[in-house]
């Protein structure tokens, strides 16, 4: 196997990840807001680049050791919000202070695979988010083609077509 062209963790400049999401949004500030009320996190106030007119050319947030950055669709650009996924302690409670700030839920928590619980919401700027939460001690569910319920499946895949459409 030949070497991987990403840089191991321990080589990135200090406090930075491999990989961090960027998403271009309209009301970028509106959406830092939102992830920093729902996640309980502080905007990463140094990296905020405003442009003359008061869009945002830059804004970041750390979530645990990724920073989720963003800025304002200029004329001309399209929006691509981002497919996100957190771990978080309480993946319902995380879900209803989203919802309590005009996300949608796109799918209630549910026992998944690996002791865990997950959750999907669909924030203000068309974001989709995995929220992912240990479950220690809890059985797998049946995958649904052994009978078991398929609503992990049919809820993304609702929301996506919508969004296409």
């Amino acid at each position: 196997m030949s070497e991987t062209m990403l840089l191991a963790a321990g080589d990135v400049p200090e406090g930075a990840a491999v990989l961090n999401p960027f998403v271009i949004v309209d009301d970028a500030a509106g959406l830092m807001e939102f992830v920093c009320r729902v996640f309980d996190v502080v905007e990463t106030v140094e990296a905020r680049t405003p442009m003359p007119d008061g869009r945002l050319i830059h804004a970041q947030v750390r979530l645990g050791t990724v920073d989720l950055m963003m800025v304002d669709r200029l004329d001309g650009w399209p929006a691509r919000p981002g497919l996100l996924q957190a771990w978080v302690r309480d993946a319902g409670a995380v879900l209803d202070r989203a919802v309590a700030r005009g996300a949608r839920t796109v799918t209630a928590p549910l026992p998944f695979y690996g002791e865990t619980t997950l959750a999907r919401m669909l924030d203000p700027w068309d974001n989709l988010w995995w929220l992912w939460s240990p479950a220690p001690g809890r059985p797998d569910p049946a995958p649904p083609w052994e009978g078991g319920d398929d609503t992990m499946f049919t809820t993304l895949d609702t929301t996506l077509r919508e969004l296409a459409a």
